[in-house]
């Protein structure tokens, strides 16, 4: 069955640490996509709500989900009758067990999912804890249900990730990114190839700015099963 549905891809730059400043700027982003034309869904980068470059405090900037972010983004959601897909660092009630997951809210406000990212690169295992499962969603859009998968950032990297989606019929995968500047050129063959790979629809946001040791290359797309940019 063949139906269309409207993404948006948010290329935001997150304030380091500053989850209240980033949440009023999410909202800012979802009034602004949402006031202009309907929307199905919505995705914003890796760690939307807290930044990369946290080292240490991001056991303090963790938050159970549900709880405050996604209670927040839920909120928009419902407004607006749209998905919204996030970053964020998740903690479980051992509170010094972290992953830096990907949420996904629905158009009732409702909490659809959440995933951990399996693939962690550099700095992050120091911080976080691998998850390891991979979860297709079934949701329902504006023109009739849909099945979505979430991957975060260097998941891209690993057919693996897409290819267990694919065989649990996925047909949109949000990624959630911080890819950097001198991985750009990563960045957009592995999204084309893995859309390619698959036969699906891949919508990838990608943040942009600076953080101390970081440039973040930008570069959102969203790519069709054809490499159709």
């Amino acid at each position: 069955m063949t139906r269309e549905i409207t993404v948006a891809l948010v290329q935001m730059i997150p304030t380091l640490g500053e989850i209240e400043t980033n949440l009023r700027r999410m909202n800012d982003f979802v009034d602004r996509i949402c006031q202009e034309q309907p929307v199905d869904l919505i995705v914003f980068p890796e760690l939307a709500t807290t930044g990369y470059e946290c080292g240490p405090r991001f056991t303090e900037l963790a938050e159970y989900v549900p709880g405050h972010s996604v209670n927040y983004m839920a909120k928009r959601a419902n407004q607006y009758n749209v998905h919204i897909a996030f970053g964020m660092v998740l903690k479980e009630r051992v509170e010094s067990i972290l992953y830096n997951a990907a949420v996904l809210v629905g158009p009732e406000g409702e909490l659809i999912g959440n995933y951990r990212k399996v693939h962690l690169k550099g700095e992050e295992k120091l911080a976080f804890r691998n998850g390891f499962r991979f979860i297709v969603w079934d949701t329902e859009f504006r023109n009739g249900p849909g099945r979505i998968g979430l991957l975060v950032g260097w998941d891209l990297a690993f057919p693996e990730a897409f290819r267990s989606l694919t065989l649990d019929g996925a047909e949109i995968v949000a990624v959630c990114a911080n890819y950097e500047v001198d991985e750009n050129a990563q960045w957009r063959a592995y999204n084309v190839a893995r859309a390619c790979e698959n036969g699906m629809f891949i919508a990838a946001a990608n943040r942009a700015g600076e953080e101390p040791s970081y440039s973040f290359c930008g570069d959102s797309m969203i790519v069709g099963p054809n490499a159709e940019l």
